[in-house]
């Protein structure tokens, strides 16, 4: 996340005692919940807590668990009503000093297991909490009983169905006829 969080804690993993887990409660306040709301565009934020500890594995590996918690109200995409959604999910991040295979200067490698993140000195528990946040709300939220969308075009615009329309509604159309094999016996 940018240095413009709207909700930043940092945690000095340096500053926190080896061998014992470091419990944590982060519960934003209302002008910081706002902002949060206006970064992911939703209409409602309530209730938002990050609750969870981070505690040293090995030598020089961490992991931090969590339990992430909202109340957020979204625009239903069909008919733009108030959509409340309850958000309980977990979080597991691992935080590695070496993952294996380490990529070369200028590339960037993925893991198959998405918890896994090279280790930093400090860790921003603030945009964790956004960053779930972002990867748990509804993707196409909808009012319970809402029927499918179809979407109807008028004739000739530009969303219309391929069946109805026309060469002369389909520029590429013409391209076809371009591909067909050459008689060479001319």
């Amino acid at each position: 996340m940018p240095a413009a969080t709207p909700f930043r804690n940092l945690l000095r993993l340096a500053e926190l005692p080896h061998g014992q887990s470091h419990s944590f409660l982060l519960k934003p306040s209302g002008d910081e919940t706002a902002a949060i709301a206006g970064l992911l565009g939703v209409t409602g934020l309530r209730k938002l807590r990050l609750k969870g500890w981070i505690g040293q594995v090995g030598v020089h590996d961490w992991r931090l668990e969590a339990e992430l918690g909202a109340t957020v109200t979204q625009d239903c995409v069909v008919t733009l009503e108030p959509v409340v959604t309850r958000i309980d999910e977990p979080v597991l991040r691992r935080y590695v000093a070496n993952p294996t295979g380490s990529p070369q200067a200028g590339q960037a490698e993925m893991h198959e297991d998405d918890s896994v993140e090279p280790l930093r000195a400090e860790l921003d528990i603030g945009a964790i909490l956004i960053e779930e946040l972002a990867l748990a709300l509804p993707i196409y939220p909808r009012v319970p009983g809402t029927g499918p969308f179809e979407f109807r075009y008028a004739p000739g615009s530009a969303g219309q169905r391929d069946e109805t329309t026309t060469n002369a509604t389909k520029p590429f159309a013409e391209l076809a006829n371009l591909v067909k094999p050459v008689d060479e016996s001319r």
